[in-house]
């Protein structure tokens, strides 16, 4: 279902999501952390800064927070460590920058952001050709050669992911003991898909449009509980995790996308640069809806699944028809949905005319089974003078 909503406003737009499992307990916290993010990201939009530096800023007050699945309070692998993954993308030079399997840094989407920066000064010394995904301890090092401070892992780690670790700890060691019989391999089964469920996700992402048009996207996960050590998520790979395209003679539309959820579905779908290209077409809605039920739920690279865990949030923006054929890229129509087959999504969005964020944690439909099911929403948005 779409609930659509139209208002005017000024110069640009910020949206950001984490999709998983938000108890209604702590609705308040997932919200006001949202909040938090857009009022952080309209700061720096407010001041003139591109939509990288302002997508940027809404990703590290979400790697902040010990809510999220990212940077502080993230999930810890089976090994008892924190390895964080984070991608950004800029619309306007389609530069990116990412990191994966990285520790002791609070704050990953920084040095995906200066990855992304220092490939946009071009060649290193001997022609070497500078690096935009960079994993492990090598990503580390570079971080700090880069002036981004180091932060020791089990100052990362939070009440809530320490118990998680052990309590999932218990189950794994208990899961191992069984013998191999139908009945307890069944166990097994249910036990991982508890683990790895929409409970351990949420991932938080960030789209943007600036005063300029432009547009950039960033994503940054803590990965999956219980991981094993190395492994990368969608958050860090290539189209998987975000994409941003600002409008060219091939694409009518600029658009911005971050996804969250199992990276694993979502890597083997591509599902961001899937979801980016689909709503090139006229109806963004109809074509957002058949690209998560087509080619994610009912993926042909998925077919041995059978609970595909994802979402994700797209911008699309366009000149304004009745606009005067000036260079003013102030007068943008913005359309603004998300998507999700997880049991919830929080979304915040904010654009520079607003005193505050609106935020808002949707669910499927009652009876939807989460995996097999989705739920789609948005609005429309004019970015303009005021006194349009």
């Amino acid at each position: 279902h779409l609930k659509a909503t139209q208002h005017y406003c000024c110069l640009y737009f910020l949206f950001i999501s984490g999709a998983g499992y938000h108890s209604e307990s702590k609705a308040k916290e997932y919200k006001h952390v949202c909040k938090k993010a857009c009022q952080r990201a309209v700061e720096k939009l407010n001041a003139g800064a591109p939509a990288v530096e302002a997508v940027t800023a809404a990703l590290v007050e979400l790697e902040d927070s010990p809510f999220t699945n990212a940077g502080m309070g993230s999930n810890l692998n089976l090994s008892g460590e924190i390895e964080c993954d984070a991608s950004i993308m800029d619309g306007k030079s389609l530069q990116y920058g990412a990191v994966g399997a990285l520790s002791d840094i609070k704050n990953p989407v920084l040095v995906a952001s200066r990855l992304l920066s220092e490939a946009l000064k071009g060649k290193l010394s001997a022609g070497r050709v500078p690096p935009c995904f960079l994993v492990g301890r090598g990503a580390y090092h570079w971080a700090l050669s880069h002036g981004i401070p180091s932060c020791p892992s089990d100052k990362m780690a939070t009440k809530f992911s320490l118990s998680a670790y052990k309590r999932n700890r218990r189950k794994i060691e208990l899961a191992e003991k069984v013998e191999s019989d139908y009945v307890q391999a069944k166990k097994r089964r249910q036990s991982s898909e508890n683990e790895n469920g929409s409970g351990s996700l949420d991932t938080v992402g960030a789209v943007v449009v600036d005063q300029e048009g432009n547009v950039a996207a960033a994503v940054s996960s803590g990965g999956l509980a219980m991981k094993h050590p190395g492994r990368v998520g969608q958050a860090a790979h290539y189209g998987c995790g975000c994409w941003a395209e600002n409008a060219c003679n091939l694409n009518p539309y600029s658009t911005a996308v971050s996804t969250s959820g199992c990276g694993e579905h979502l890597i083997r779908t591509m599902l961001a640069r899937e979801c980016s290209a689909s709503v090139q077409s006229e109806d963004a809605h109809q074509s957002l809806l058949d690209t998560m039920q087509n080619k994610f739920i009912s993926s042909p690279f998925l077919a041995s699944e059978d609970c595909v865990l994802g979402g994700v949030i797209v911008l699309r923006c366009c000149r304004c028809a009745d606009a005067p054929p000036s260079t003013d890229l102030r007068a943008l129509l913005v359309e603004f949905l998300w998507s999700h087959t997880t049991e919830s999504m929080c979304v915040g969005y904010m654009s520079a005319q607003d005193g505050k964020a609106k935020t808002h944690i949707s669910r499927l439909p009652p009876g939807a089974v989460a995996g097999q099911s989705l739920a789609i929403e948005g609005g429309v948005c004019r970015l303009g003078n005021p006194t349009d």
